[in-house]
């Protein structure tokens, strides 16, 4: 009676954890909590920036662009969450948009919107539409909370207990997890989320570029020279954790109509 009372228990917590992401409405598990997470975010995301080049937007148009595109995207985002009651999920962002000079074809946003593009993948998105298309999917993970989500699933598979706040930011376990659940250092497209993260973030992406005003369709574009830089070198979808070029590029062909009903450009 003691062991099943104890599972109970268990069980409660983890249904209490759970969670619902914007608009799709997928329920999810976080463990941990949003300030928590923005907190640890904010600790990395200065030590990264420390340790990397960042590209000066008074001496650089790219990263004007950078910063032009973030801006768009969160203010957009922002609005449509609060006028539909999901003001929540962006409390506490304090939004920071950086290029760095790095040739790896990747960007990532963490907790809290603090999001790095790299300037080796300005020669894959070629535009500033496309480069909406690779900010809001990155912007999506983040507000979907799928980083707390990956982190839960590896703190609940490793037992690590969500003690508190502090003994969480200065558990050694919980920031490798944090950092493994995250794309940071790694080529975009081959990260730490799940396929199911993916496609999600591919479709809310596509839903946050339109709601700032860059159309939807440039993804598939922007995906097919993905596909093409990579050269091929990418293990079959049954062996590899995210979904192939081929389906990627047929989801988002299918979500575009959807999309689309978000889409109103800007004069």
């Amino acid at each position: 009676m003691k062991k099943a009372a104890l599972l109970l228990i268990a069980g409660a917590g983890l249904l209490s954890a759970c969670n619902r992401v914007p608009i799709t409405g997928r329920r999810q598990l976080n463990l941990i909590p949003e300030a928590t997470m923005q907190s640890m975010a904010l600790t990395e995301y200065q030590t990264f920036l420390s340790q990397n080049k960042t590209v000066a937007t008074s001496v650089s148009k790219d990263a004007e662009m950078v910063q032009r595109v973030g801006k768009r995207i969160a203010a957009a985002v922002t609005t449509y969450l609060t006028q539909n009651g999901q003001g929540n999920e962006v409390a506490g962002y304090k939004w920071e948009f950086n290029l760095v000079q790095d040739d790896q074809v990747n960007a990532w946003c963490m907790p809290g919107g603090k999001v790095v593009v790299y300037t080796g993948l300005l020669p894959v998105t070629k535009n500033e539409t496309a480069l909406a298309c690779v900010m809001g999917h990155e912007i999506a993970h983040a507000i979907a909370r799928h980083g707390n989500e990956r982190m839960s699933q590896g703190m609940v598979a490793q037992g690590i207990q969500v003690a508190g706040s502090v003994a969480l930011s200065k558990n050694v376990q919980a920031q490798n997890i944090f950092l493994q659940a995250f794309n940071i250092g790694g080529p975009l497209g081959l990260n730490a989320y799940s396929r199911q993260n993916e496609l999600e973030a591919d479709g809310l992406g596509l839903i946050f570029m339109a709601l700032a005003g860059y159309n939807p369709n440039e993804a598939v574009g922007f995906w097919q020279r993905m596909a093409a830089a990579s050269g091929g070198n990418k293990p079959p979808e049954i062996l590899s954790t995210h979904p192939s070029d081929d389906r990627r590029i047929s989801e988002i062909k299918r979500l575009l109509p959807e999309a689309m009903k978000y889409y109103k450009p800007q004069s």
